[in-house]
């Protein structure tokens, strides 16, 4: 079905006076996404939202309740300053400014005008936000013969999140309702900034990169390091779950467990990507967790800085996990406030050293705890007690740079949430397989402690395969074939061979490696010639082309020799060849 096409369409011009004016630097919030929004695409970075008019509201009380909202909150108030190719630093509140709103008129909508009016807000996405001038809500009305019936809008994210827009837009329903909002209780942008760069601010923001680096250092660096993987940010569909069976068997786990139910549901998804993933820890970015803070909790700002949870599975049941899970959750958000260009100078160090590319590609987003209207924010459906037993349903691609995003927006009366899975690791029915081997995860935790040595046969998923040219090393998976692929393509074609030194000429293996670790460590094998390279140039080389490549970890030795040997696949003919250099590669950036 063609898209309709409005009757009409106008712009009103909405003028705003009554702030304050203020100016001071930008959060850590703020700071880590404007980087994301001069770096990617705008419609990867930017947020939509789809707000439906309660019935007979007119146009005129629309519009005012919007420009209440404009006065109300700084964050709408607000643009960031900055000159050409800089990233700024700075953010000023205007007293009054005017934002537009444009109307489109239709005489008939389609079957689906939920869906239409998606439709328009997601498009809103694809045009960039002007930091140093745009208002940060680009409104839209859609109407039907003059009736308003729906608001969309594309947000910016460097002032807005989800937890934001679901604020503003209970606020905004409330004034539609001719209710007077409360004072304003939580920061604002410009107070928060000023609590961050307190001396107790600057230690917390310490101890996040401290926390950050430990995992970073030693956890896996990509939980998909495995055949398959590649690129970094794919086209993935979404897969949406509404269930009253997982609704009723995860109020069982957690009555019989005594733990939140979000908590057994994070423990569930854990163990279920870990196991899947063949991994010995889940390392997952799970970003709303600043909300949870009351001073934060109806800020209407950007505060979604990940918080890095990161849950060792090598234990023998789900609730032992459960027990570890409660703790290492805690652990992430309290270390989930950060400057986020120092968080990124840290990663980019630490993997250089570590020769590994950190892979943000599992990700759990769980809104159901926030406000009410988050679920309908974010998915446009709201929830009910009369929904399915178990309702899996397919919806549009979104170009995504994980591999596993999950949102959760409800766990009663029904589990709600989406899954965007990789294709090119989960085909449909996998990925439909994940979601009810989740479900019944939950159902057997209802009832029962659960062995974890069970869970293939109890959810239908099982461990990846990665075949006999993969080992562990260091942490993570990785093939040497692929490394030895990469190098050489890296280095214009040069003949390279790679092999996975054993950790003990004994053969054994400690407890700490006991979970896959085969090798302690790789060894690149370089046969020059004539081209001038030293181990440094080398592994720089390499760590250049890791991106996009998970399953590629940077050998620990760098050996470079003239010429490769006759049999060239085999280790010991390399080690026969006269050693021209040899080094690590991590003693200088070249």
């Amino acid at each position: 079905m063609s898209r309709p096409q409005p009757r009409s369409t106008h712009t009103v011009t909405v003028a705003y006076a009554g702030g304050e004016a203020r100016r001071g630097p930008v959060t850590m919030g703020q700071a880590n996404m404007i980087r994301c929004m001069l770096r990617d695409e705008p419609e990867h970075i930017n947020i939509h939202d789809v707000w439906p008019v309660p019935e007979g509201t007119g146009t005129e009380a629309v519009i005012e309740a919007l420009r209440a909202l404009a006065v109300r909150h700084e964050a709408l108030r607000t643009t960031f300053p900055h000159g050409p190719g800089s990233a700024p630093g700075e953010q000023v509140v205007a007293p009054a400014g005017a934002f537009t709103v444009t109307v489109l008129d239709h005489d008939a909508f389609p079957g689906r005008p939920a869906a239409y009016a998606e439709s328009l807000a997601r498009g809103a996405r694809i045009e960039r936000f002007r930091l140093d001038r745009d208002f940060p809500l680009r409104i839209s009305l859609v109407t039907l013969a003059g009736a308003p019936a729906f608001v969309t809008m594309a947000a910016s994210h460097a002032v807005t999140d989800v937890g934001a827009l679901a604020v503003l837009k209970a606020e905004w329903l409330s004034l539609l309702a001719g209710e007077s909002l409360p004072p304003l209780a939580s920061l604002t942008p410009l107070d928060l900034a000023t609590e961050e760069a307190t001396p107790a601010g600057l230690r917390k923001s310490g101890a996040s990169l401290r926390y950050w680096e430990g995992i970073i250092r030693t956890g896996p660096q990509a939980m998909f390091a495995e055949p398959g993987a590649g690129g970094t940010e794919v086209a993935t569909p979404r897969l949406t779950l509404r269930s009253r069976r997982a609704a009723r068997a995860l109020a069982l786990a957690a009555e019989r467990t005594g733990s939140p139910s979000a908590t057994v549901l994070l423990t569930a998804w854990c163990a279920l990507v870990a196991h899947r993933t063949g991994q010995p820890a889940c390392v997952a970015a799970v970003p709303t967790s600043n909300r949870y803070h009351p001073r934060l909790a109806r800020s209407v700002n950007t505060l979604s800085q990940d918080a890095l949870l990161s849950l060792d599975v090598r234990v023998p049941s789900f609730d032992t996990l459960l027990k570890k899970a409660w703790g290492a959750a805690l652990n992430a958000y309290r270390h989930s406030q950060f400057d986020a260009v120092a968080l990124w100078e840290m990663i980019g160090r630490a993997t250089f050293e570590r020769g590994s590319q950190f892979a943000r590609d599992v990700v759990l987003n769980d809104v159901s705890s926030l406000p009410d209207t988050v679920a309908t924010v974010t998915s446009g459906n709201p929830e009910d007690a009369t929904g399915p037993d178990l309702e899996l349903s397919w919806g549009p691609d979104q170009v995504l740079p994980t591999r596993v995003l999950t949102f959760v927006y409800a766990t009663d009366p029904l589990v709600h949430l989406s899954l965007w899975a990789d294709p090119a690791l989960f085909k449909r029915d996998e990925a439909e397989g994940f979601l009810t081997g989740l479900v019944r995860l939950l159902e057997a935790v209802g009832a029962a402690d659960v062995p974890l040595a069970s869970l293939s046969g109890l959810t239908g998923v099982h461990p990846v395969e990665r075949g006999p040219r993969w080992c562990r090393v260091d942490g993570s998976w990785t093939s040497p074939p692929l490394v030895a692929e990469a190098l050489s393509g890296a280095l214009g074609g040069l003949p390279v061979h790679v092999t996975a030194d054993a950790p003990h000429e004994s053969g054994s293996t400690p407890p700490e490696e006991a979970a896959g670790d085969t090798a302690a460590h790789l060894t690149a094998y370089i046969a020059a010639g004539s081209t001038p390279l030293t181990p440094a140039g080398a592994h720089t080389a390499l760590m250049d082309a890791l991106p996009g490549r998970p399953g590629v970890l940077a050998p620990r030795r760098y050996v470079i020799v003239q010429d490769p040997p006759a049999e060239a696949d085999r280790s010991s003919a390399w080690l026969r060849q006269q050693i021209l250099s040899e080094g690590t590669g991590r003693d200088r950036r070249m």
